[in-house]
């Protein structure tokens, strides 16, 4: 098990809170009240900043029911943190574009993150074939 030194820069948002065997993504909430109009972009503060080990990163992403809520997209489609982003007033953000006017609330959830390990460093060999099945279009559907 890893240990992450966190700082809350509000006592106003509930404490993170890891739920093992539900999901290994944790949520991640609005640090202040945001009041946005369609078209308006904000970076909405999370009130956190971690410390993360050597060698991991964090992905942010919304939460499957953030747009529905809220009306909000992340500008960035993810979110990447690496362990290099751990000072004392590096809090985390949430970039966000309003599609419809919206009010967002302290402690509202409003997006998650999961750590994960660096990737490992590859090498590329080009080839002139490849071993695997054709599948002959696009993504897992196979359509084109």
């Amino acid at each position: 098990m890893e240990t992450i030194r966190i700082k809350y820069f509000t006592d106003q948002i509930e404490k993170l809170t890891y739920i093992a065997g539900k999901s290994d993504w944790i949520d991640l909430r609005a640090a202040q009240e945001i009041t946005m109009k369609a078209g308006e972009f904000k970076l909405i503060p999370l009130g956190i900043a971690m410390e993360l080990p050597k060698g991991y990163e964090a992905h942010v992403i919304p939460r499957s029911s953030t747009y529905k809520n809220f009306g909000i997209l992340q500008t960035n489609s993810m979110g990447l943190i690496d362990e290099s982003y751990c000072g004392d007033n590096d809090q985390w953000y949430f970039p966000a574009l309003a599609m419809r006017d919206t009010v967002i609330h302290v402690n509202d959830r409003i997006c998650q993150f999961r750590i994960m390990k660096h990737q490992p460093e590859i090498h590329f060999e080009e080839t002139e074939e490849l071993t695997g099945k054709d599948r002959g279009g696009f993504g897992s559907t196979g359509l084109q």
